[in-house]
């Protein structure tokens, strides 16, 4: 679990990091996929490299500013639709509105820990193979740094706001699918109510957690 948590931690990073290229543009709903992952990882890294508080781990102004920065660009609820299955649609709207909000706080209070981590890794972005009209897309990168290079690619759809990441892929692994067991066994178990009540206190332990480095 540990190595797991570590492997998810970099691709939470990855999303983080930037290449040589500079982007200084802020993404709108033109923005092709590729260059909104380029822009959005540009201008957080900036913030990053700025902060000497989120160097040192401050996980408070590490979530605001995946709050503010990353979010924007995500659809959350379709991340954790994915990753509930078939059981999504047992939720009351209430129940999906809330899962999705602990879902992404979740996310954001497990894995943003590794922006304090980030050094001199780069990121080389493969070319975006899509038809002009495809509303689907994956946007393949390397992590370059110490160690072997990492492939991580983002899946991302066409909305009415512009392209948003809804999963992640690293070394063949896609997020949704490493938290659909957990989900489904919390469902079966205490039913969307009891998963509601597990992501709340995960959150609640994770807020109080003192940061690792």
């Amino acid at each position: 679990m540990k190595k797991f948590k570590q492997i998810f931690g970099y691709l939470f990073a990855g999303l983080l990091l930037v290449s040589n290229s500079a982007f200084a543009q802020t993404p709108d709903q033109s923005t092709p996929p590729d260059a909104l992952i380029k822009m959005v990882v540009s201008d957080v890294m900036t913030t990053v490299k700025s902060d000497p508080d989120i160097q040192k781990g401050n996980i408070p102004k590490i979530v605001d500013l995946v709050e503010k920065k990353i979010v924007p660009y995500t659809d959350m609820r379709r991340t954790t639709e994915m990753a509930m299955g078939p059981n999504w649609k047992k939720a009351t709207p209430e129940q999906q509105a809330q899962l999705t909000s602990e879902f992404k706080n979740l996310l954001i209070r497990t894995y943003s820990g590794a922006l304090s981590q980030l050094r001199d890794q780069t990121v080389q972005f493969k070319a975006l193979r899509a038809a002009p009209d495809d509303k689907e897309v994956v946007v393949k990168t390397v992590v370059l740094g110490r160690g072997d290079p990492v492939p991580l690619d983002y899946r991302l759809e066409k909305t009415a706001g512009g392209w948003k990441v809804y999963d992640m892929n690293i070394m063949g692994v896609w997020l949704v699918e490493a938290y659909r067991n957990q989900f489904s066994n919390q469902i079966s178990q205490n039913g969307v109510e009891g998963l509601v009540k597990f992501l709340q206190d995960r959150n609640k332990q994770l807020a109080t957690a003192k940061p690792a480095n």
